[in-house]
């Protein structure tokens, strides 16, 4: 355990470095990679580019630093990064120079505000933090090593089949190359691809969702090809498995992975998705369609199109044949061939005077995923109904999701 002083002097610093969060992160990562360029291997650099990386640091490890004393307030991102940890396959031998990076990091942006005795602190503190990161990460280690099916690092397989679902998005069914068994998931998981791209120095890491219930023999994972705007670059993986990776080819992919799970209650399952976040709540409809008859779903999906949305045909003939089933969409830009078709139930946002005319009542299980101007939309209009936080959650496709933390989000 930690003693008094440092406790105290972490928790009246943490303020600080928050305030000078993104300069730490950015330090950071200039100084790791100078260290241990192998390290390049293991983290997103398209996240890198855009900065997202450096930001989540920063947020990590000012929450860890605001409740040092009781880290069980900042579980879900303890659980969350031990997750992430494990699919890249994060060893307890890397975090001391994690450690010594991030104080010196914080060394350099804060100057002599940053004295010996709150690096003395901070070191300490980190060690805590660490410790109990490796226990968990240890922990979920073993359990998918040894659990039927199970592998621990990187595995073998085959794309049996590519399938266009929409203009941007193409699903890849995938078998194991060894023909062993595979082990089952829960839905919202996702699989960690490891990808050795022509002309590329570096491997490359990336976090697909699984867009299936639970297969004897195959995994899917579907994947929206990141095309480059004035704001980011285009995605280096996502653009390799559209353009090059073709059925027969061989990935190799860590067991799947992630804290974005369904809780098997009896209240309404709610499943609210934008764009590409369609994924995970595809493996969360086809499982509780197919092992709970009984369990209400409404499933409402934001888009720009037809042209672009997934799974059109699968959630119409889902919606048509459960009648446990409600499934709803928008468009905020329809073809013409939309509006001719009426293929959509509402143009424009997801807002909440069209959930309140569509849902029955708010005392249900909320399940959200999609870019993050989206999800911060769909969680202040989900607390001005009066949900309750703990029937919210949702999967950001970043490092940490680091949605509502001055509301006390999760």
């Amino acid at each position: 355990m930690l003693d008094e002083k440092t406790i105290k002097t972490v928790k009246e610093t943490a303020p600080v470095l928050k305030e000078h969060s993104n300069e730490i992160g950015k330090r950071f990562y200039q100084l790791l990679f100078k260290k241990v360029p192998d390290l390049y291997n293991l983290f997103n650099q398209t996240n890198q580019k855009r900065g997202i990386q450096q930001e989540a640091l920063a947020y990590s490890v000012y929450a860890a630093g605001e409740n040092i004393d009781h880290l069980e307030a900042v579980e879900p991102v303890i659980r969350r990064v031990t997750e992430k940890h494990v699919a890249i396959g994060v060893e307890a031998e890397q975090y001391p120079v994690v450690g010594e990076t991030l104080l010196e990091a914080v060394k350099d942006v804060l100057g002599e505000t940053a004295s010996d005795d709150i690096l003395d602190a901070w070191g300490k503190a980190y060690k805590y933090i660490a410790d109990e990161f490796i226990r968990i990460e240890n922990e979920r280690y073993e359990e998918l090593e040894n659990m039927p099916g199970g592998w621990k690092g990187f595995r073998d397989f085959v794309v049996d089949k590519k399938e266009k679902e929409s203009d941007l998005i193409t699903s890849f069914y995938l078998k194991p190359k060894d023909g062993k068994p595979i082990a089952t998931f829960k839905p919202g998981q996702y699989l960690t691809i490891k990808a050795d791209i022509p002309g590329e120095k570096y491997t490359h890491i990336r976090h697909y969702s699984l867009s299936d219930a639970p297969r004897k023999d195959y995994y899917r994972i579907s994947v929206k090809k990141e095309e480059s705007s004035e704001q980011n670059p285009s995605g280096i993986v996502s653009n390799y498995l559209h353009e090059s990776v073709e059925e027969g080819d061989v990935l190799s992919f860590s067991a799947p992975a992630g804290d974005f799970v369904v809780e098997p209650l009896d209240k309404p399952l709610v499943l609210i998705s934008g764009g590409v976040g369609i994924t995970p709540m595809m493996s969360m409809l086809n499982t509780y369609t197919e092992k709970d008859k009984n369990r209400k779903i409404i499933f409402i999906h934001s888009s720009r199109n037809g042209n672009i949305q997934p799974f059109k045909e699968q959630l119409t003939n889902l919606a048509q044949n459960n009648k446990q089933v409600d499934y709803y969409v928008c468009y905020d830009s329809p073809t013409d061939e939309d509006q001719r078709e009426k293929r959509y139930n509402k143009e424009g946002h997801i807002d909440l005077d069209w959930l309140e005319s569509i849902l029955p009542t708010n005392d249900a299980d909320f399940y959200l995923c999609g870019p993050m101007p989206f999800l911060e939309a769909m969680v202040g209009q989900l607390n001005r109904w009066n949900v309750p936080k703990e029937q919210v959650k949702y999967e950001v496709f970043n490092p940490v999701a680091i949605l509502g933390a001055e509301e006390g989000q999760q």
